[in-house]
């Protein structure tokens, strides 16, 4: 059972992110760090890298629950696997960092970013994190042996820090995924018995809900890149460490929608739409290349003017029943 201290480092995770991003929007704006906020009708320039902070909130839990655990329980157990988890997470981090630094017309091709993910992966790697028996939907347990540090942890990094990154744009969109899906995989880490991804999860749960408070709509700064590839690298992080894959990809089946989506488009239409000038969106395309774009079809079927709040919380409560439906899978099989 979770201790006092250990209610304390997932504390930690949402405090020093709910603290630090006021300051960091401050200082965003004085220094022009901003982004336009294309899905308002006054085209608001909103601070953007967001994700940074988020990531440092991260790991300000993860190091505090290693801490309190050394000098008070004298217990080390979990430090290996949290201290890799951690750097994997810094380095997707960085990945996006440059990734936003350098904008979208200099910035990493399709191609690179998949063969940049494969470097988050080898503090994993290297530790040969996780179990070798794992369980797949529709084929039942497999123990891959020494394919699953080779291929396995590599392939489940590179997949969900690039499919995470793809569903994004809109107001709380992505940290609204995030909150839901590590909730998710969180309960079944914790139900399971598996304390390094039952702390992980908490650690990305807690520093996402304070980003939340300032990203939800209308949002006061944007994620970036910096923000999607290091939560979906967490993702895939907690459910190696708790051995709970097959779940991880019941979650991302909106993901694999949106990769077809995209992949109609031949990866080169985009989730943004236009707007008009009261907020109502309107199609860029004429056909649809990513989720937003099959919700707002659905609410002008519907004879209602789709809005960006409204698209954000269909997702996300999509995304919920699809939870939903993991958690039953889980308990009652």
């Amino acid at each position: 059972m979770p201790t006092l201290l250990t209610y304390l480092s997932v504390v930690i995770s949402f405090f020093s992110t709910l603290f630090i991003l006021p300051y960091w929007i401050r200082r965003a704006r004085e220094h022009h760090l901003l982004l336009v906020d294309v899905h308002k009708g006054d085209k608001r320039e909103v601070p953007g890298l967001g994700g940074l902070i988020v990531v440092f909130g991260i790991v300000m839990g993860v190091m505090a629950y290693t801490a309190l655990h050394t000098f008070y329980y004298h217990n080390q157990k979990h430090a290996l696997v949290l201290f890799a988890a951690t750097s994997s997470i810094l380095l997707s981090a960085l990945i996006g960092l440059v990734d936003d630094l350098l904008g979208r017309k200099i910035g990493l091709r399709q191609y690179q970013k998949p063969l940049l993910t494969l470097f988050v992966a080898l503090p994993m790697m290297v530790i040969n994190a996780g179990t070798s028996l794992v369980t797949l939907p529709f084929v039942g347990p497999i123990n891959l042996g020494l394919w699953y540090p080779l291929l396995f942890i590599p392939g489940g990094i590179i997949g969900a820090s690039n499919a995470f990154n793809m569903i994004a744009g809109m107001n709380g969109l992505e940290a609204g995924m995030g909150l839901i899906i590590t909730a998710t995989l969180g309960t079944i880490s914790y139900d399971s018995g598996n304390i390094p991804g039952a702390i992980l999860s908490a650690c990305v749960f807690f520093a996402i809900l304070a980003f939340w408070v300032y990203n939800k709509y209308p949002a006061r700064i944007f994620p970036g890149n910096t923000f999607t590839y290091a939560i979906g690298t967490s993702i895939a992080l907690i459910a190696i460490l708790g051995d709970i894959e097959k779940y991880a990809l019941f979650m991302f089946i909106p993901y694999y929608l949106e990769f077809l989506l995209k992949l109609r488009g031949l990866m080169q239409k985009e989730t943004l739409v236009n707007v008009n000038k009261d907020g109502t969106l309107v199609h860029r395309y004429r056909k649809w290349y990513s989720l937003p774009h099959v919700v707002m079809s659905g609410l002008l079927t519907l004879g209602i003017k789709p809005k960006e709040w409204a698209v954000v919380f269909i997702i996300h409560a999509c995304t919920l029943l699809l939870a939903t439906a993991v958690l039953a899978m889980y308990y009652f099989t």
